[in-house]
């Protein structure tokens, strides 16, 4: 959470670029409702000074402070969030939040997405990223209208980044805004975007204990993707655990087994979409 992970009011630096135009839109505002400030987080500091250790019965101060925090900062993000969702189902829009370690393939798999459904479904793309426009560039390549979201030192992207990214953007109505998570398996299973789906990606390269290891994650998705199949070879790495630690941390998400840069099961998650847009 927040409160803990390193983000920090201000220090975050949220920057919202449109790579086609190389400028910082940093003072647009999203959906409905403007903000003074870029990022949400509400943190206090305290005093500077030591304690004695506390006699393990005791209540901890900080904790209830913390927990008090974060109820407030996820309570801010979900009306965000709300208007959001709201400013999207009124458009038709289906926005789907793209959640993963860095390195899972989330990038490749928009590539490949956007190629092959290209004249079919009209796609753009929020990008998120501590820092650089990297994959921006990428998706740019493949004529893709794309913004970039920098959050410095933050860890995760939030409702408000999202909203000021919305309005950059400006996706058509009746399309698909696919909104690519800072790469972090703990953070943005927390916090909701205004999306219609949570999408975990998550690859053969990490091992098939993640699902147990980052279940919060796991247990907030509505489709995993289970990318890199055609290394599994080369790998040792165990499907049918890996499957099971998902079904054990949430019986209710959809599981498809691709290769973004073979094309394995491509298919099947490209009828997830439609079926998502149909609705």
């Amino acid at each position: 959470m927040c409160a803990t992970c390193g983000c920090s009011e201000g220090a975050a630096g949220v920057r919202v670029i449109d790579p086609a135009r190389r400028q910082d839109h940093g003072h647009e505002h999203g959906p409905g409702h403007a903000h003074d400030h870029p990022h949400p987080h509400d943190h206090q500091h305290g005093p500077d000074h030591e304690h004695e250790p506390a006699p393990a019965a005791a209540p901890d101060p900080d904790r209830g402070h913390t927990i008090a925090l974060e109820q407030r900062v996820l309570a801010r993000n979900d009306e965000l969030a709300e208007r959001n969702r709201r400013w999207l189902t009124e458009r038709g829009i289906l926005a789907v939040n793209l959640m993963s370690s860095p390195g899972a393939g989330k990038t490749t798999l928009l590539e490949r997405t956007i190629v092959d459904l290209a004249g079919e479904l009209g796609v753009s793309v929020v990008e998120g990223d501590q820092e650089t426009l990297l994959d921006a560039d990428r998706i740019t390549v493949t004529g893709c209208r794309v913004v970039q979201i920098n959050t410095g030192s933050g860890c995760h992207l939030d409702a408000e980044m999202v909203d000021r990214g919305l309005r950059t953007l400006a996706p058509p109505e009746r399309s698909v805004v696919f909104i690519e998570n800072v790469g972090n398996l703990v953070c943005p299973a927390l916090f909701d975007l205004g999306e219609a789906a949570k999408i975990v990606i998550t690859s053969t390269t990490e091992g098939e204990d993640k699902p147990l290891k980052y279940p919060q994650m796991f247990a907030a998705a509505d489709l995993v993707l289970l990318n890199k199949v055609d290394l599994l070879p080369y790998l040792d790495f165990d499907v049918a655990k890996c499957l099971a630690a998902i079904r054990r941390v949430n019986p209710r998400a959809a599981v498809l087994q691709v290769s973004a840069t073979r094309g394995e099961g491509l298919p099947a998650w490209y009828d997830w979409l439609r079926d998502r847009v149909g609705r």
